[in-house]
């Protein structure tokens, strides 16, 4: 798995790739010192997935990771941050993030968060979490009518499971389908959803009482 990072700070960048390169099965082939510097390296040598700092100078990473998802969906994007404040996960989630996590994460949980990630679970850190779902729940929600309009009832059954973060294998043993099968719903509901990832999918569904 091919890792960038993405951190104004040397220390944290070289002892993040210090700790992830212990595992066999990680291999940190860049590292950023700001924004623009992760669009360039995502560019230069398309890793797997990026850990990214927020609040850098020259380009935040809000910013780095809403230009890299729109230019390359498929790398997957980690947020690791100081920053919990509400405008930061919100943004973050909105710009592509895949899962938000913060710094006071043990190594142990970031490797998991890693690897679940590549797999397509979303992480978001339990303090953040709450925050996320308050959001959502503090918006008046929505009639379910107007996803039933939209997905198929097969399509609302996989929703469901995305929004409770599990993955395409997970998803395809419970609805007793092909993972071949959910990958092609996981497609038609974010096309149909209009949105770009499985964790502005997951939101959607919570906003729409699924």
């Amino acid at each position: 798995m091919k890792i960038i990072l993405c951190d104004d700070q040397a220390v944290i960048r070289d002892g993040l790739e210090m700790l992830l390169n212990l595992e066999k099965d990680f291999e940190v082939i860049g590292a950023a010192q700001d924004g623009a510097e992760a669009v360039e390296l995502a560019a230069k040598k398309q890793p797997d997935l990026i850990l990214m700092d927020l609040k850098m100078p020259v380009m935040n990473g809000i910013e780095a990771t809403r230009e890299i998802h729109a230019k390359f969906p498929n790398i997957k994007i980690l947020v690791l941050t100081t920053y919990d404040d509400d405008e930061w996960v919100f943004d973050a989630i909105r710009a592509g993030a895949s899962g938000y996590l913060l710094k006071d994460t043990s190594r142990q949980k970031i490797i998991e968060a890693i690897r679940g990630t590549m797999d397509g679970k979303s992480f978001i850190d339990p303090a953040i979490a709450g925050k996320l779902l308050n959001q959502v729940a503090s918006k008046q929600t929505q009639p379910t009518s107007i996803l039933t309009d939209k997905l198929t009832e097969r399509e609302l059954d996989v929703l469901r499971l995305i929004a409770k973060g599990i993955n395409n294998s997970e998803i395809a043993n419970q609805l007793h389908l092909s993972e071949g099968t959910v990958r092609n719903h996981v497609s038609a509901i974010l096309e149909k959803l209009g949105v770009s990832d499985r964790t502005q999918a997951a939101v959607i569904a919570i906003q729409h009482g699924l």
